[in-house]
């Protein structure tokens, strides 16, 4: 029987991380879910712990890293972000800073959303940021990291993304004629990739393990 364990998770208020956040607190799995943040969440649960934090700061809160098991839902746009710096800040400093100091913390397993195109040596800055993070949360000495790269993610979002819009659209109907070496291209709903990270922390496999999108939409389907 495995032992109840406790949770963190960044980024709670984004499309798969408000559907993971549900799943954590409903799991017996996890006694007590942290969940940090730049604003508090309309949520109130005997389980979960709200902090509202300033990422820019975040060594100031590490105490609150003692966790089992972190889970970083953290990600923007560059035209959400209003520039590449910004932009680099969220997807890349963030999230490794966060896993920096919850390896401290002796955090046992650290699962992070990255980018099914993310590639440190490519040319498009949003992939090479999305590759360099996955690069230096590896470097980090957790039992086990868990990174996801999905595709076109699917669901209703609080902030209006037009881009993300469309293509859903274009792309949903498409998605049945995507087989074969297409599958892991098929537009995959944020419920299903936040079933998939829990699992995946259930399974407590050591090492370092990444997901492409139609291992992700198996992995979060799984009964």
């Amino acid at each position: 029987m495995q032992k109840v364990r406790t949770a963190l998770i960044a980024g709670a208020s984004g499309l798969v991380g408000g559907h993971l956040l549900r799943l954590l607190l409903k799991s017996e799995r996890y006694s007590q879910v942290t969940s940090i943040g730049r604003r508090e969440l309309p949520l109130i649960h005997p389980k979960l712990d709200q902090q509202v934090i300033d990422f820019d700061h975040l060594k100031n809160f590490a105490s609150e890293l003692a966790v089992d098991d972190v889970f970083c839902c953290l990600g923007t746009t560059i035209k959400q972000a209003g520039s590449k710096d910004a932009f680099y800040k969220v997807d890349h400093t963030y999230v490794v800073q966060l896993a920096e100091y919850a390896s401290k913390k002796g955090v046992s397993q650290f699962s992070v959303i990255s980018a099914m195109s993310a590639d440190a040596s490519s040319l498009i800055f949003y992939n090479k940021v999305k590759g360099e993070m996955e690069q230096d949360v590896k470097r980090y000495p957790f039992n086990a990291v868990h990174i996801f790269r999905p595709s076109l993610l699917l669901g209703e979002r609080e902030e209006q993304r037009n881009g993300e819009e469309f293509a859903s659209k274009l792309m949903k109907p498409l998605s049945k004629l995507m087989v074969g070496p297409l599958d892991k291209y098929k537009p995959i709903e944020a419920e299903t990739v936040a079933n998939a990270m829990l699992e995946a922390a259930k399974a407590e496999r050591p090492g370092v393990h990444t997901y492409v999108s139609n291992e992700i939409a198996v992995l979060g389907t799984a009964q």
